[in-house]
């Protein structure tokens, strides 16, 4: 009877890991497809427009935070200045998180697994996985946005963080998991910066009553 049941266990666990291992071969086959659709549509002027695009990411992430700590120094208001200090966070925990998962999972570019499908139009880094543009774009985008709520705020920066994450789609250099889990970590991190930031301002606030 024993045997009976630890080969029935056996032949489930097989059963569960031959699905399992079909679903991961789908995802992967679903992510080059997509990417595929996405990058064999690029023109020479969208390479010029998505390459100038993806360009600008890395400026915009330091200086949307210099430019609110800037101005909370200037208007000596402390409340823009830790305003300015969250958004930073944000960006430096989303950087962490995407170099360790980088060098942890160590996903090869699409183009150098694919080289006969898919083509890079601009330079890239060492690992594919997660996107560290789009990570970097979504934590500016959702700290701005959880710092000053106005749907003028909200929309441009988030229509800016979905275009970058289909810009490294366009040019060849992330997939588009890399891409979601991407906007997922930069929104997760900027999310518990702001949360963070609450926390320590009010036990300030509760010590210096």
């Amino acid at each position: 009877m024993n045997v009976k049941r630890n080969i029935a266990s056996r032949n489930w666990k097989l059963v569960f890991l031959f699905f399992i291992s079909i679903n991961q071969v789908s995802a992967q086959n679903l992510d080059i497809e997509l990417l595929d659709k996405i990058n064999s549509s690029a023109s020479t002027r969208g390479v010029k427009t998505f390459g100038f695009i993806t360009d600008t990411e890395p400026y915009l992430a330091i200086g949307t935070p210099q430019s609110v700590l800037t101005i909370g120094f200037i208007k000596k208001d402390k409340e823009t200045q830790w305003k300015g200090l969250e958004i930073a966070s944000s960006s430096i925990a989303t950087s962490l998180i995407v170099t360790g998962l980088k060098f942890g999972i160590s996903r090869d570019r699409p183009f150098v697994t694919y080289p006969d499908l898919i083509t890079a139009y601009t330079k890239a880094g060492s690992h594919s996985f997660p996107s560290g543009h789009t990570s970097s774009a979504f934590a500016t985008a959702t700290s701005l946005s959880l710092c000053y709520p106005k749907w003028y705020v909200i929309f441009p920066a988030y229509a800016y963080a979905c275009t970058i994450g289909y810009s490294r789609m366009y040019l060849g250099v992330h997939y588009p998991s890399d891409v979601l889990f991407g906007a997922l970590i930069g929104t997760g991190s900027a999310l518990g910066m702001h949360y963070f930031f609450k926390y320590i301002k009010r036990k300030n606030t509760s010590i210096s009553n």
